[in-house]
C-alpha cells in the first residue's frame, strides 16, 4: 500500500554549469564575465558566467547581440567532454544517498530523499551535505530546492541562486507558489506567458483564482497540470528509470535565429543535450528528428531513419544538420529548434518504485 505521507524531494541545479567549469579550469577567466559559445563575431551563447549575466547576457542569445551588450565579455569553446565528466562526479555523489534521481540535463536532476540514508535527520541536512560535498570535489558550486514535490523543489532551486538553498514545507507550498509569476512555473513558455498576460494572469495566485473548466476552455490539456500547480500540487514522482520511446532536448531562443552558422551552433549544442541523455539511457535508435518552430510559430519535424543505430554524438549531429539545411533559409527565422532519438532498442529499466515513502522531516 502506498503511504500517503509527503515526498521527500530535491532538485539541484549546478550554478552557472559550464561557465563555472570554464572559470574554475582557467584562473584567469575568474571574476570575468565569461561566454561559452560560438565566436565573437558569430554563433550563440550557451553559457554564460554570473558576470556576464549582470549585462544581460544569457544562454542562446547571439554572439554579436552578447558583445553589444558586454563588450569584455571573453568567449570560450565547449568542452562538452569536460562537462560530462564532471557531470559523471556530480551524479556518483547523489547515488550515495539516494537511488531515485532522475536527471534533467547535465547540470540538474531531481532526488527523491524520502529515506534518510545516511541517517542525518531531514531532507534540508541530505540537501546541505550533497552541496558541500559537489564543492568539495568539483570546486563548484550548487543549488537546490528541497520539497515535497517536483514543481516546487525546481521553483525553489531558483529562489536563493547562486550557491543557495530554499526548503519549502507542505504548509507553506500553496503561498509559495501564489506569490510567483507565472512565466517561472515549469511548462510556462513565453507564448503561455503572453496568453495568461492577456487573460490578466499573472501570478500563481492569479490563476489559483480561475476554475478548471476556464483553464480547460483556454489552455486544453495542459490545463489540469496549471490547476494543480497553482496550488502546489505535483504528484509525479522522481522515476530514476523510464522506459522511453524516443530522447531529446530542444531550445527556444531569445531572439530568433536566421543565419547558417548561428543556427548550426545551436543546433550543436541542442545535440549535446540530447546526446547526453542518450548515452546516459544506454539507449539506442535508428530515427533522428528534428524539430523547427518559425518566427511565426509554425513547427516542422523532419525525421530520418537509418539501417544501423547511431552510434555517436557526431553521427546523430550530421544526421540533424543535414535535415536543418534541407529547411534553410527559414523565412523569418527560428525561434526554437529540437533534436530527438527514436526507433529506440535498448532504454533503461523500468519505472522506479515509489510506493514506500517513510517520514522525513524537511
Amino acid at each position: 500500500m502506498s503511504d500517503t505521507r509527503p515526498r521527500k524531494i530535491i532538485h539541484v541545479d549546478m550554478d552557472a554549469f559550464y561557465a563555472s567549469v570554464e572559470q574554475r579550469d582557467d584562473p584567469a577567466l575568474r571574476g570575468r564575465p565569461v561566454a561559452v559559445g560560438g565566436s565573437r563575431a558569430r554563433g550563440v551563447v550557451a553559457a554564460a558566467s554570473y558576470e556576464a549575466r549582470v549585462f544581460g547576457v544569457r544562454s542562446a542569445m547571439p554572439s554579436v547581440t552578447a558583445v553589444r551588450q558586454c563588450p569584455d565579455l571573453v568567449f570560450v569553446p565547449p568542452r562538452f567532454d569536460v562537462y560530462r565528466a564532471v557531470s559523471q562526479q556530480i551524479r556518483a555523489i547523489f547515488a550515495d544517498y539516494t537511488d531515485l534521481i532522475e536527471p534533467l540535463s547535465l547540470d540538474e536532476a531531481y532526488l527523491d530523499v524520502s529515506e534518510d540514508r545516511h541517517a542525518l535527520g531531514s531532507a534540508q541536512a541530505i540537501a546541505a551535505a550533497i552541496r558541500a560535498r559537489i564543492q568539495a570535489n568539483t570546486g563548484l558550486t550548487a543549488s537546490a530546492g528541497v520539497s515535497y514535490n517536483k514543481f516546487i523543489a525546481k521553483l525553489a532551486s531558483d529562489q536563493n541562486k547562486p550557491d543557495g538553498m530554499c526548503v519549502i514545507p507542505p504548509r507553506r507550498g500553496a503561498a509559495f507558489v501564489a506569490g510567483l509569476p507565472v512565466k517561472r512555473f515549469y511548462g510556462v513558455g513565453p507564448v503561455t506567458a503572453r496568453r495568461m498576460e492577456a487573460l490578466g494572469i499573472l501570478t500563481g495566485a492569479d490563476l489559483a483564482a480561475h476554475p478548471l473548466p476556464f483553464l480547460q476552455r483556454h489552455f486544453g490539456s495542459h490545463a489540469t497540470y496549471l490547476y494543480g500547480a497553482a496550488r502546489g500540487e505535483d504528484h509525479r514522482p522522481v522515476r530514476a528509470h523510464r522506459q522511453a520511446k524516443s530522447i531529446g532536448a530542444e531550445r527556444t531562443f531569445e531572439r530568433d535565429l536566421s543565419e547558417p552558422e548561428p543556427l548550426h551552433d545551436a543546433l550543436a549544442m541542442v545535440a549535446a543535450a540530447a546526446w547526453a541523455r542518450i548515452d546516459r539511457a544506454g539507449a539506442q535508435g535508428r530515427t533522428v528528428t528534428l524539430k523547427l518552430r518559425r518566427a511565426d510559430f509554425a513547427t516542422i519535424t523532419r525525421a530520418r531513419s537509418v539501417s544501423r543505430p547511431v552510434v555517436d554524438e557526431a553521427a546523430f549531429l550530421a544526421i540533424g544538420a543535414d535535415l536543418l539545411a534541407a529547411q534553410l533559409p527559414v523565412p523569418g527565422g527560428v525561434r526554437l529548434l529540437g533534436l530527438t532519438l527514436s526507433a529506440l532498442g535498448d532504454a533503461a529499466g523500468n519505472a522506479a518504485d515509489d510506493a514506500v515513502q517513510p517520514a522525513l522531516p524537511f
